[in-house]
């Protein structure tokens, strides 16, 4: 929580801008994106909606630069997951499916991040936010595919590419569906018939990356 009133050095612009931030990461651990409002935002953070907007010029703005963040953490968190792969090429993929699974699962905020992307996030923003996104993403893209190469060597540069890709798409969409609306969840609840539709996070998306991976290892 910032103390002064305006910001007037770039110091204290750089704390607003990481005050902005917190919050609205604080935010999506009690609601989904799509629930995130500037005006909720800047009432939270104690600033007016248009010194908010000084910092971040909308609230998809705010939203694609904690992607950025969370997509580093996340990163990070299976590099560190992946340290000690070891085995067979299949073991290794085991391995990597698992971490991938066991980390993304750890960070709900980065998946409803991932799964708003393209219909919400990159929607509202000027080129200039889209560019320094874009490349953000690429940075986190290139420490990714290092990441996945270290894993399983056997798959190589063009395999880890198409992984990875299809990889967050699939990460995106089946977050979507494991976390349906209050009426979805009430449908499921009065028929259990309809529990053959119903999909869980982690194992639908451990199956769907076993099935990915071993489409893309070189035969």
């Amino acid at each position: 929580m910032t103390t002064f009133q305006r910001a007037r050095s770039e110091e204290q612009r750089a704390a607003r801008r990481r005050a902005i931030l917190g919050t609205a990461a604080a935010m999506l651990t009690e609601m989904p994106v799509a629930d995130l409002s500037l005006n909720e935002l800047s009432r939270r953070v104690g600033l007016a909606k248009s010194n908010v907007l000084k910092y971040f010029e909308s609230r998809e703005a705010v939203l694609l630069e904690l992607f950025g963040i969370e997509f580093d953490a996340w990163v990070e968190d299976l590099r560190t997951a992946l340290r000690d792969v070891t085995g067979s090429p299949s073991q290794r993929g085991e391995q990597l499916v698992d971490a991938v699974v066991r980390t993304l699962s750890a960070r709900p905020v980065f998946c409803d991040l991932i799964s708003a992307q393209a219909s919400v996030l990159e929607r509202n923003i000027s080129a200039d936010v889209a560019l320094t996104f874009k490349r953000a993403a690429l940075r986190g893209y290139e420490g990714l595919l290092t990441v996945v190469i270290a894993a399983l060597p056997q798959i190589g540069v063009d395999g880890a590419s198409r992984f990875i890709a299809s990889a967050s798409m699939l990460a995106g969409t089946i977050w979507t569906h494991s976390h349906p609306t209050a009426a979805i969840l009430a449908a499921y609840e009065a028929d259990p018939a309809l529990a053959a539709i119903r999909q869980e996070f982690e194992p639908a998306l451990r199956e769907a990356l076993t099935t990915l991976l071993y489409g893309v290892l070189p035969r």
